[in-house]
């Protein structure tokens, strides 16, 4: 029987007014405690961002999105952690805030290769 490892993963939304709350769904964050593996991958649909903010910035949003991810990747890309532990740029990431590029509800699955998993949510629950 093939190991399968418990993994948590949230998505990313963007949240282009945010005191109207109207939000999709633009990536996925995943962690792997059993792999150290964090990741994100992320898809900006710009049509839908301009259809519920016509004055959004996209360049903005994208920047933000390619900084989670940088996050993820460790090492210069992360800023400030840099140093941290794949738990920790997790958690991190999924802490609530309120800006454009917000977090959603941490869920849990298992799997076999946690790499994987960030592609087949995206493709899922995200494009």
């Amino acid at each position: 029987m093939t190991r399968r490892d418990v993994f948590e993963y949230a998505l990313l939304r963007v949240v282009p007014r945010v005191e109207r709350g109207e939000c999709f769904n633009a990536g996925v964050l995943v962690y792997c405690r059993a792999h150290s593996f964090v990741a994100a991958r992320t898809h900006l649909d710009e049509a839908k961002l301009l259809a519920l903010d016509p004055g959004a910035d996209v360049v903005g949003v994208r920047a933000a999105l390619r900084a989670v991810e940088g996050v993820c990747g460790g090492g210069e890309g992360a800023g400030q952690a840099a140093g941290d532990d794949a738990g920790r740029r997790f958690r991190w990431l999924i802490a609530p805030r309120s800006t454009v590029v917000q977090p959603g509800a941490v869920h849990s699955g298992l799997t076999t290769d946690p790499a994987d998993e960030v592609e087949r949510l995206l493709d899922l629950l995200v494009r």
